[in-house]
């Protein structure tokens, strides 16, 4: 056992849930329980972004993204918002050290959301290729404990929002998991014209 598993509460799970349920401050012990929760407060996170009332900066960073995390699972997880300090890995694969996270996020900073205020200017394909580079990147630093594939597809919304274009819709994606996973396991190799396949397909 690691460092990280013994002093973080990232690795708690909720007594009673048998581990299948994080620690919570609801005290919920069903992991469907928990999964409805989560897609509620998802929903009314993308009501607040997409408000018409909703404030565009010209400037966008990391803290916005953890802004929503916290926003979204702020009032289930003592984490939400907040940067994970244990690594993790998925089906053998496994995702930025928590060590290296902030390093890897000061250059998604600076390769992708730095030039957020370009996207209206991008041509499709230019736009196809930004989204499927940055969603690869973004993925595989995996900077949170929990949901980073749904801010990653909220993070897209967002990007194609920012381009003039409307929500998209992830069926195709669901459809192709198998497909999908090996095209973020690509990324690793800089290898982006499989996730870029996925992104032509839904845009």
């Amino acid at each position: 056992m690691t460092r990280y598993e013994i002093d973080s509460s990232e690795t708690q799970y909720q007594p009673g849930s048998n581990n299948t349920v994080l620690r919570n401050k609801l005290g919920i012990v069903l992991a469907d329980e928990m999964d409805d929760i989560e897609v509620i407060l998802l929903m009314q996170l993308y009501e607040k972004v997409f408000s018409p009332e909703a404030s565009e900066s010209l400037i966008f960073s990391f803290e916005d993204i953890s802004a929503w995390h916290r926003q979204w699972l702020g009032n289930v997880y003592e984490w939400a918002g907040k940067i994970r300090n244990v690594d993790m890995g998925k089906a053998g694969f496994q995702f930025a050290s928590a060590l290296q996270i902030s390093r890897c996020l000061d250059v998604f900073e600076a390769d992708y959301l730095s030039q957020f205020d370009r996207l209206p200017n991008l041509t499709k394909e230019e736009l196809v290729s930004y989204v499927a580079r940055s969603h690869v990147e973004f993925i595989l630093i995996h900077p949170f404990r929990e949901g980073n594939g749904r801010i990653s597809r909220l993070l897209i919304d967002y990007m194609c929002h920012k381009a003039g274009l409307g929500l998209l819709d992830y069926s195709l994606w669901d459809k192709q998991k198998d497909f999908y996973i090996k095209s973020i396991q690509a990324g690793i190799a800089c290898d982006y014209q499989h996730m870029e396949r996925l992104v032509r397909g839904i845009i």
